[in-house]
């Protein structure tokens, strides 16, 4: 039952997984914001009939909770249920013996709601798949999570349908703003927002920059919600190409365009008496903004090749790390869809204006890298507090994240001394700039001025003299506080 010994390059029907293996077996990058600390107590099985699926899920979710069990042999689970009590089942809706239909995931999706009864079954479908999975979700399954997957999406799922299962879960109630970690006045007051929001029904907007845990806002929304039991469906905008965005979204019916060989619901659909989560709104083109506002507006969505409606019924989250007021000031997203967007607006604030929630989150994330590689007792000396304090940490709560779990892999005693914090080169650090580079920061400051003034403040015209895009042009305008 347990998953192959070899390590083998996963594979899926249809592509490799992205990164292979190895990104599946890495640790999940998910935010410590989330429902904390892992469920040591947990028992969770796996079915899938690709050992190398089997193993990759196992390496990735053992740290996580208490127990996993692995099986590739659905006709097994009789038997293995009658043996042990499982609070979560990952099953897989297609098998070898099946033809890719994934109507005998939704066979054995009955069969473990008999035999185990109070267990969250979480169903792993080809995104082709989603309108068998929603009808899954009628017929009892607590979520879907979609191939490929993205581990930390799958672990917030997992999360989410343990903190909901049987007495091994934690006994604060899902969504909780107490699971959110930090002490500081801002903190305090995105928990009382929390409090306040989750509940309602209103659609809310997540600003705040890259790293400070957006997505994982999004969730306690909705575990918070009344449509707690309803699908959570999040949305990359970033990643959908303009021409699918119709498709994406709004499904589309077989041979609306070339590649549409089957009907298929859109995300909205999807989402249907759940939450809908548009991450990156801020990167939405103008005609696509045009057609989110008409769905938002009129509460229904049409499919591609279809004349008729299809009432929705979800909840609207949408985030951005974008200057979303300034882009409409240039005309560059609509107002109409900002009001229609931010009900509710909630601002994350960017680590460095946490104070010492860097420290808690440091102790954190020791902690519990320090049980993932075995090196119990591990600490913090207080020169490492020092500089972690120090550090303005640009990449926010994902940096401190890295950072940590970097020294702690390569820590050869029990302490982690101030040496053995190396930060990410990939972010700008302006603590530890030398002169030189604040020199030229003073020159890209004068000159962008200078394009500024030039063009009596258009951002577009400015960003094209500079041979960047409006997006960057936008950034540096922060960094340099023009």
């Amino acid at each position: 039952m347990s998953g192959a010994k070899k390590a083998r390059p996963a594979r899926c029907q249809g592509g490799a997984w992205p990164g292979g293996l190895l990104l599946s077996v890495k640790h999940a990058d998910y935010y410590p914001m989330a429902l904390a600390p892992p469920f040591a107590k947990s028992t969770l099985l796996v079915v899938d009939d690709d050992p190398d699926v089997l193993l990759a899920l196992a390496l990735l979710l053992r740290p996580l909770v208490g127990q996993v069990t692995t099986e590739k042999n659905p006709e097994r689970l009789p038997a293995l249920l009658r043996q042990t009590r499982f609070d979560v089942v990952l099953l897989d809706m297609n098998y070898q013996r099946a033809t890719n239909t994934g109507h005998e995931g939704l066979y054995w999706l009955t069969q473990l709601k008999k035999l185990a009864p109070g267990a969250a079954v979480v169903l792993m479908t080809a995104y082709g798949d989603i309108d068998l999975a929603v009808r899954a979700l009628k017929d009892g399954a607590a979520d879907f999570v979609v191939k490929p997957w993205r581990n930390d999406k799958l672990v917030a799922t997992l999360t989410e349908s343990l903190s909901r299962a049987g007495s091994a879960a934690p006994t604060r109630p899902a969504g909780s703003a107490a699971t959110l970690l930090g002490e500081s006045t801002a903190m305090q007051a995105v928990r009382r927002q929390l409090e306040k929001i989750a509940p309602t029904d209103a659609n809310v907007l997540i600003l705040g920059e890259n790293g400070t845990g957006k997505d994982v806002v999004a969730r306690l929304l909705h575990q918070g919600s009344a449509r707690a039991d309803g699908p959570f469906v999040a949305v990359d905008l970033g990643a959908v190409a303009p021409g699918l965005f119709e498709a994406e979204l709004f499904g589309h019916l077989k041979g609306a365009f070339t590649d549409a060989r089957q009907d298929r619901p859109g995300r909205f659909e999807a989402a249907q008496g759940g939450t809908l989560f548009l991450d990156e709104i801020g990167n939405l083109p103008l005609p696509q903004q045009a057609k989110l506002l008409a769905v938002l507006q009129n509460r229904q969505v049409t499919r591609l090749g279809s004349n008729a409606s299809v009432p929705i019924d979800v909840r609207v989250v949408s985030a951005t790390n974008a200057p979303l007021y300034q882009l409409a000031a240039e005309a560059q997203f609509r107002k109409d869809l900002i009001y229609r967007l931010n009900t509710i607006e909630i601002t994350l604030p960017p680590l460095r204006e946490r104070g010492d929630d860097v420290l808690l989150l440091a102790r954190h994330f020791a902690v519990q890298y320090a049980a993932k590689y075995h090196k119990p007792g591990l600490t913090l000396a207080d020169s490492a507090l020092a500089r972690l304090r120090a550090h303005p940490f640009p990449g926010n709560v994902r940096e401190l994240q890295h950072t940590l779990e970097r020294a702690v892999i390569m820590a050869e005693g029990y302490e982690l001394r101030a040496d053995d914090l190396l930060f990410s080169p990939l972010e700008a650090a302006p603590a530890e700039a030398a002169l030189p580079s604040l020199r030229l920061d003073e020159l890209e400051k004068t000159a962008i001025q200078r394009v500024i003034d030039k063009h009596q403040g258009n951002i577009s015209q400015a960003a094209r003299e500079l041979g960047i895009t409006r997006m960057a042009l936008y950034r540096r305008l922060g960094k340099h506080n023009i």
